[in-house]
């Protein structure tokens, strides 16, 4: 399928959701710590919605653009990549981005609907974990977009 222009400028976009998924997490989190309950749900719902629509801008943007490659990855003339440390911090940061988006996707969705049919203790719970591995996902989504658009 041949791209549209459109396409070619998700990558902002989601860029931009991750920045703004996490700004949600973080105020929802400080909402829940000073007992600010409708905040922190209207957060982490606005949290929930907006990463559906990057993954539907994510999904969107590789259906149509293909698979894109770090610069840093290609090699240089000789064989050699000419930022190889750099090359392979890209790496380890997208696998462990990848494998935990996938993980926090379900991890996410359940840790809702335990707040949201008020089983707050297995709620607090699982949030303890959901939080933290949303929040890194979101900020190495950024640096992910930083590094193979920017760089």
């Amino acid at each position: 399928m041949t791209p549209t222009f459109a396409a070619y400028e998700l990558p902002e976009l989601n860029a931009t959701l991750n920045a703004v998924s996490l700004v949600l997490l973080v105020s929802g989190y400080v909402a829940i710590k000073t007992g600010r309950v409708r905040l922190h749900i209207n957060c982490m719902v606005s949290a929930l919605v907006v990463s559906a629509a990057f993954l539907a801008s994510y999904l969107y943007y590789h259906y149509t653009v293909g698979h894109v490659v770090f610069a840093a990855q290609y090699a240089d003339r000789h064989g050699a990549s000419p930022l190889p440390w750099l090359a392979t911090t890209y790496g380890v940061i997208l696998f462990t981005h990848i494998v935990l988006a996938v993980a926090v996707a379900p991890l996410a969705l359940v840790t809702a609907y335990l707040g949201w049919t008020n089983r707050l203790v297995w709620h607090k719970r699982l949030a303890w974990w959901t939080l933290p591995i949303w929040l890194y996902v979101s900020v190495t989504g950024v640096v992910v977009y930083g590094m193979v658009y920017q760089l």
